[in-house]
């Protein structure tokens, strides 16, 4: 019997259970006496049909044996059908395995865009009154992570930090890249002022010819407030900043779409400044929701 018309009779059952994710160079074969093809704990279709034995009965009258080969993952489905020693292989991601297995390309994802509208947080006028209390967290932010300065899901990671910072009193956590610079705050853009100069940490994109991508997301109030200074005569720059910059800072305060500019009095035990909220910050605070209120009537 051809695997042509083994696949007549086996191969529509096996694809509509979701089994089928590769095929080896054995198909070519013109004479079959026995099927090889794998089953794997992320597949449980197959773990079904083993324990069944349906395959195993309905290839019995052509005297067809199966036999059946422990897949460890996707990766392994796929040496095995390189190698010749699987017939059928099983994977989590079948058209990636079809694709590297040598079938024609996958067609390109199509974009899936969910819009959710929910009401703003409210946070307490005294955060912007009197400023809040930050912790700083380990090094954290990688230049070699593809995701570091790209708006993302991947939020664990940070809002594990700003947990963190939560139980200690704190309002944010100040991330350090892996060099020991200033990044940002795990939800936030961070500011320092310092002789009346605004100064942030290098955001993706701001980098210097040569140097590694900056692990900072270029944050749209963050731009926004980059682009009041200058209309206000107020010098802002980015650059690296280590953490002495921050701990001997004039003013900090941090920005994002939520709180819009937050003001910083203190760094875990160290007061920022006077411990009270300085005048650019301030300044900007009120620019900045005038330019909102100016664009959006809210």
């Amino acid at each position: 019997m051809s695997f042509a018309n083994l696949w007549r009779r086996t191969g529509a059952a096996v694809v509509a259970l979701g089994l089928l994710g590769g095929v080896g160079s054995a198909l070519a074969a013109d004479k079959v006496d026995e099927l090889r093809l794998d089953y794997a704990y992320y597949n449980p279709v197959s773990l079904v049909l083993k324990d069944k034995g349906w395959l195993e009965e309905s290839l019995a009258a052509d005297g067809i044996k199966v036999r059946w080969v422990l897949s460890l993952g996707s990766n392994k489905a796929l040496e095995f059908l390189n190698a010749g020693s699987l017939d059928v292989g099983s994977s989590a991601g079948a058209a990636a395995l079809l694709a590297r297995g040598g079938s024609s390309p996958p067609p390109p994802p199509v974009a899936t865009v969910l819009v959710l509208a929910t009401p703003p947080t409210v946070y307490d006028p005294a955060y912007f009154a009197k400023g809040i209390s930050v912790l700083v967290a380990p090094p954290l932010a990688n230049p070699l992570d593809p995701l570091c300065g790209h708006k993302t899901l991947s939020y664990w990671g940070r809002l594990r930090t700003l947990r963190q910072a939560a139980a200690a009193g704190a309002g944010e956590a100040i991330w350090l890249n892996i060099s020991n610079h200033l990044a940002s705050g795990a939800v936030s853009n961070l500011f320092l002022v310092k002789d009346g100069t605004v100064f942030t940490p290098l955001a993706r994109g701001e980098e210097v010819q040569g140097a590694l991508p900056a692990p900072v997301l270029p944050g749209i109030t963050r731009a926004a407030l980059l682009q009041l200074g200058a209309e206000l005569g107020i010098a802002c720059r980015r650059q690296m900043l280590a953490i002495d910059d921050l701990l001997d800072a004039e003013e900090v305060f941090l920005t994002n779409s939520g709180w819009q500019l937050l003001p910083v009095t203190r760094v875990e035990k160290k007061p920022i400044g006077a411990g009270q909220v300085g005048p650019l910050s301030r300044r900007l605070r009120a620019a900045l929701l005038d330019l909102i209120e100016q664009e959006t009537g809210a």
